[in-house]
């Protein structure tokens, strides 16, 4: 009889210790996963500005492209100040013309290089996106550049 007595005992539920080790280890799990999801959280938030930042990159360049004839340096901010740009276009070089100088027609279009760089923070530290590329600019109306 003492020995049904131990197997109704043993049988009647959970400890205390394994309770209060069950819920460390269910805290210790939810923990790992919300650090886990507010690290993706912000891994998505990082896409999204940076792909913001590089639509508004295509559109500044498509919107400048088509009035350089020169070197020009512009900027200015977008979205309420919450992206700003830079824009520098510079007479390209060839790096394949040796010393020499070389004789340029002033009314021929000319390559420039246009750098535009874009920054942006929010709560993080800040982020840039640079973009370089090279534009054909038409001379002016007259043949002066």
């Amino acid at each position: 009889m003492h020995r049904v007595a131990k197997r109704k005992r043993a049988a009647a539920g959970f400890t205390l210790i394994e309770i209060i080790v069950a819920f460390g280890v269910l805290a210790l799990g939810l923990t790992l996963l919300i650090g886990t999801l507010s690290g993706a959280t912000r891994q998505v938030r990082q896409a999204g500005d940076a792909g913001r930042a590089a639509l508004h990159a295509q559109t500044l360049l498509a919107e400048h492209a088509s009035t350089l004839q020169g070197p020009a340096n512009d900027d200015g901010e977008l979205e309420d100040g919450r992206y700003r740009w830079q824009l520098r276009a510079t007479p390209w070089t060839d790096p394949a013309a040796r010393g020499g100088s070389v004789q340029v027609d002033p009314g021929a279009a000319r390559l420039l290089h246009v750098q535009l760089d874009i920054e942006w923070a929010e709560g993080d530290p800040q982020q840039r996106l640079q973009v370089s590329s090279l534009r054909l600019a038409l001379p002016a109306q007259g043949g002066r550049p």
